[in-house]
């Protein structure tokens, strides 16, 4: 029994010293007004500053995060949450102690995941995994610089849940992301490691570790690896993050919601507004508006393949590419119709 525990050991050691080196900080810094008297008053009072221009302003570190090496020519994964601040400064500090100005290339749009650039090349790159093939109860290793203050801090766990669907709140401005098909480790997530690798005995990333749920005692999250392979190849050969868009508002059926509005079937995605007032079910000069889809139209599949269960609309959207004309299936109270309409860009 010891020999095997002492493998797994000299693996985890192995992977991480492989990892360590690729593994970044994120500081986050922003101009802010110079406290003038600060220390002359015990609180400083808001009204005092007249017009403040820049000379009345300081750089001020006003957060930090994680993130790791991807490219060698300076691409950073992260998460979006740590970035997601347009007005900030961004300084990456490596595992040496080497500082770089950090340029945000893209947020993407629908996951919790950003790239960053520096200027560098020749850098050691995380090796990618394959976030398709992870099983419960594997071993799964965190590395990231938690709290902004101690790089390269790491923590051990398993996968204790698939798939899993949580609404995770972005930065302190009170954005809510709704996340679906995140891993669930018991591993300690906290902001300070939150945008860097999950990775698995060879050191292969498999994962982004992201939102914390406060008040759950080891209850991690991450972003599966596979979601981020396609920003990236994106990036490099756009420069952007490219999505696929089809412009509307949907509610996964299931027998719940089936019996509760009385519905002829319990799969498929059922177009509809939201509770916000100025919702709209399908947005105008869209591709699904071009196609002639209709509120309250249930679409049944896509291109042949049936929407329910784990196969949600916008997963399985995914899997094409902007300017695939794609053909929906569609019930309309009793009838079953067929629309096609040619992907855009999500903007």
């Amino acid at each position: 029994m010891s020999t095997s525990n002492h493998d797994h050991d000299k693996l985890t050691i192995d992977a991480v010293k492989k990892v360590g080196p690729c593994v970044v900080s994120i500081a986050i810094s922003k101009f802010l007004p110079k406290m003038k008297n600060a220390y002359a008053m015990p609180f400083p009072n808001p009204f005092m500053f007249g017009e403040s221009n820049n000379d009345d302003k300081e750089k001020v570190k006003i957060g930090g995060g994680s993130g790791f090496i991807v490219h060698p020519d300076g691409l950073i994964l992260t998460n979006k949450h740590v970035v997601i601040d347009q007005e900030a400064e961004y300084t990456v500090i490596t595992s040496e102690g080497e500082e770089y100005p950090a340029k945000v290339v893209s947020r993407d749009p629908i996951y919790d995941i950003a790239v960053l650039k520096i200027n560098a090349t020749g850098l050691e790159t995380v090796k990618l995994g394959n976030s398709n093939k992870i099983e419960l109860g594997q071993t799964v290793i965190a590395i990231g610089n938690a709290l902004g203050m101690f790089s390269n801090t790491v923590s051990k766990g398993i996968i204790s849940g698939l798939s899993r669907s949580i609404s995770a709140s972005l930065g302190s401005g009170g954005e809510m992301e709704h996340l679906r098909g995140v891993l669930q480790t018991d591993v300690a997530i906290n902001q300070g490691n939150s945008g860097g690798p999950l990775i698995d005995l060879n050191g292969d990333a498999i994962g982004i570790n992201t939102a914390i749920i406060f008040g759950a005692q080891n209850i991690g999250f991450s972003i599966p690896i596979n979601w981020a392979k396609k920003d990236l190849e994106d990036i490099i050969k756009y420069g952007r993050i490219v999505k696929p868009y089809l412009g509307l508002l949907y509610v996964m059926l299931n027998k719940k919601l089936q019996k509760t509005y009385s519905l002829p079937i319990d799969y498929g995605a059922l177009i509809v507004r939201d509770h916000n007032p100025s919702s709209i079910a399908i947005v105008p000069d869209s591709p699904a508006d071009k196609a002639g889809v209709k509120e309250n139209d249930i679409i049944t599949e896509l291109d042949g393949e049936k929407l329910g269960g784990e196969s949600d609309l916008s997963d399985v959207l995914q899997k094409f590419q902007v300017d695939d004309e794609i053909e929906m299936t569609i019930l309309r109270k009793d009838q079953t119709i067929k629309l096609k309409t040619k992907i855009e860009e999500r903007k």
